[in-house]
């Protein structure tokens, strides 16, 4: 009988400690919204548009004018992006199709540099504030200090231009509607 008793407790212990693993687990994970799959993102969510304002004008302070070439995309402007180089002689720019890509989220942005004669421009090499270090790289920094992770570290498809945050999301979530929560101001 005592051994019984041994027994019955240890797995209870047991149980409440998992059980308190799980509780644990869902606190310190965050909760994201789900929604409806007929609704469409109209707009940057917030916190990339802030990080995005707040990266113009850190790249500004170092003389770097950043200006962002792409944000939000609907579905038809990425199919369109992904038929480049696949249905004429271009070069291809993307290999997500429509929805998989976090641009029809509104989670990334593209930029460029404006260099001193007012043009915008791709180039990566491009040192516009004279101080031997690429603008293009020291924007990607400070991207990356703020949150973004940048398209020139992709292994598979190196996308110098691409910045995003996924809040820990990936694309297969993100089209099942699973989004980043959006804090109340």
């Amino acid at each position: 009988m005592k051994a019984l008793k041994h027994f019955t407790l240890s797995w209870m212990a047991i149980i409440l400690f998992i059980g308190l693993l799980f509780w644990l687990y869902e606190q310190t994970t965050p909760s994201y919204e789900r929604v409806d799959g007929e609704e469409t993102v109209s707009e940057l969510h917030p916190d990339v548009q802030e990080a995005v304002d707040t990266l113009i004008d850190r790249a500004d302070d170092i003389d770097i004018e950043v200006v962002i070439t792409d944000g939000l995309r609907t579905e038809e402007e990425q199919e369109t992006l992904y038929a480049r180089g696949r249905e004429n002689e271009e070069d291809i720019v993307t290999h997500a199709r429509a929805g998989e890509s976090y641009h029809n989220y509104g989670l990334a942005v593209d930029y460029a540099i404006r260099n001193h004669d007012g043009e915008v421009i791709w180039d990566i090499h491009y040192d516009g504030n004279n101080n031997g270090e690429s603008d293009w790289f020291e924007v990607a920094e400070i991207a990356k200090d703020l949150g973004f992770e940048w398209g020139g570290d992709f292994n598979n498809f190196t996308d110098y231009p691409h910045l995003q945050m996924t809040f820990g999301l990936s694309i297969s979530e993100l089209q099942q509607g699973y989004r980043p929560p959006v804090e109340e101001e």
